[in-house]
């Protein structure tokens, strides 16, 4: 890269910094309130503190996955422009692995974090807790990993044994007894 190009790019960057910090900065330094806190405090580690009340199904599922996550991640799980997320177990040690809920997670509670965080992705956030249950059920469903009956709930959802899950080293503390 020359120097100009370099030049040109830095300066852009630094213009645009300073036009838009001002308008950030006064927000630096606010105190965040108890109940500003409760809507950020939404974690969910492997043993499944923290899943919220709800539940759902793999039918339930199905609808939900039609209109709001096949237009992504295919119909089924498999062949949308996102990737897959159903398939590939027993890929992972070779070189075409492939990377899915079924293959690679360690956690299902994990598959319920991301996507009440993050999906869709073009509103996150913006389902029920009900509905995550319900996508994270028929996601474990298409994956094999539960029956198409299972509920999934704050107390079925951490005893889910996921293909992967000796998989990773685990860096939650175990409790001492």
């Amino acid at each position: 890269m020359s120097m100009r190009k370099f030049g040109i790019k830095t300066a852009t960057a630094v213009a645009v910094f300073t036009l838009v910090t001002p308008v950030h900065a006064q927000n630096l330094g606010k105190v965040v309130s108890e109940s500003d806190l409760v809507n950020w405090d939404i974690s969910i580690g492997p043993d499944g503190v923290g899943l919220p009340t709800g539940s759902g199904t793999s039918a339930e599922g199905s609808n939900i996955w039609s209109e709001q996550c096949s237009a992504c991640h295919g119909e089924n799980g498999k062949g949308g422009p996102a990737g897959d997320l159903v398939g590939g177990v027993g890929t992972l040690t070779s070189p075409d692995h492939i990377k899915t809920v079924g293959s690679f997670w360690p956690y299902s509670t994990t598959l319920f974090d991301y996507v009440r965080r993050a999906m869709p992705y073009y509103a996150p956030g913006s389902l029920s807790d009900d509905e995550v249950y319900a996508v994270v059920a028929y996601l474990l469903s298409q994956n094999e990993i539960i029956t198409d009956d299972t509920i999934m709930n704050a107390d079925s959802l951490p005893r889910v044994e996921m293909p992967n899950a000796d998989g990773f080293i685990s860096y939650w503390p175990v409790a001492k007894k």
